[in-house]
């Protein structure tokens, strides 16, 4: 089964991923921030990550960086309501495979997690 990895502070961000990705029968997995979502991905990696910016501790920026850092390269869409092209550009830098802007409409991102898939 493919897993999921949702990272965002907001339990409802989490909840409404998780709503859009389980139709399509993917492994869900939560965590509420980037320190959170390292201690996962040590156990065990997935297939998928879809993360939000702005979050305490470790912000979805910082995520990525040691992702990249540590030589993980796992697929990587980023939810932000930060709008910026600058934002959107650091997360492309940093390896995000798409940038979907907050909150996400159900179609784009289930769109997105199966072009990633290819599928």
């Amino acid at each position: 089964m493919i897993s999921v990895l949702i990272v965002d502070d907001a339990a409802f961000s989490r909840r409404m991923i998780r709503k859009f990705l389980q139709a399509d029968g993917y492994e869900i997995w939560e965590a509420t921030n980037g320190k959170e979502a390292l201690s996962i991905v040590r156990d065990r990696v997935p297939d998928c990550l879809v993360t939000d910016i702005l979050m305490p501790d470790m912000n979805g920026f910082e995520l990525l960086q040691t992702l990249k850092d540590r030589g993980l390269t796992i697929p990587t869409i980023v939810i932000s309501a930060d709008i910026q092209e600058s934002s959107r550009q650091r997360g492309y830098n940093l390896g995000a495979a798409a940038f979907i802007n907050k909150p996400p409409k159900e179609d784009e991102l289930r769109q997105t997690v199966r072009q990633i898939f290819s599928f």
